[in-house]
């Protein structure tokens, strides 16, 4: 079953049971969804690796507005980002430990042969495409620097 289907059909169940926080999530994904079938270019259809993208670019954009609401002390709003965001991430793969993350990384090193942080897109792109789905690409970034700068 298609991301779309998944959704759709969680979206009729959510209606029913009259839950807000679902629906709002679930309304907005499906919408992101029809966005990226119908740009210029996409052919109508999205690929797995394309959902993935879409699903945690969706998650990105509601911790980004999370922190600026706890910030601002706007706990009504927050609470509504930590909602869809719990919604929103019952559709991505499981996340990997900060320590899962960061043997992999060191994995990744170890075969791209980096050894300074000049080496940092090199690591990147590497470990990118090999956690992509798994691990947030902020913390990624944090753990190649770290890593690198030690060597």
């Amino acid at each position: 079953m298609s991301l779309e289907q998944k959704i759709m059909t969680d979206l009729k169940a959510a209606m029913i049971a009259k839950d807000e926080a679902a629906l709002r999530s679930l309304r907005a994904v499906k919408a992101a969804i029809l966005l990226a079938k119908t740009a210029e270019g996409a052919g109508g259809e999205l690929k797995e690796d394309e959902e993935m993208k879409l699903l945690q670019k969706l998650v990105k954009q509601r911790k980004d507005s999370l922190e600026i609401f706890q910030q601002q002390n706007r706990a009504d709003l927050a609470k509504k980002e930590e909602e869809e965001i719990a919604v929103i991430e019952k559709f991505l793969p499981k996340q990997l430990s900060a320590e899962e993350v960061k043997a992999a990384i060191e994995k990744i090193i170890t075969a791209v042969g980096a050894t300074s942080p000049a080496d940092m897109g090199k690591v990147m792109g590497a470990a990118t495409k090999e956690l992509a789905g798994k691990a947030d690409g902020k913390t990624i970034s944090g753990l190649v620097k770290e890593l690198l700068s030690k060597s």
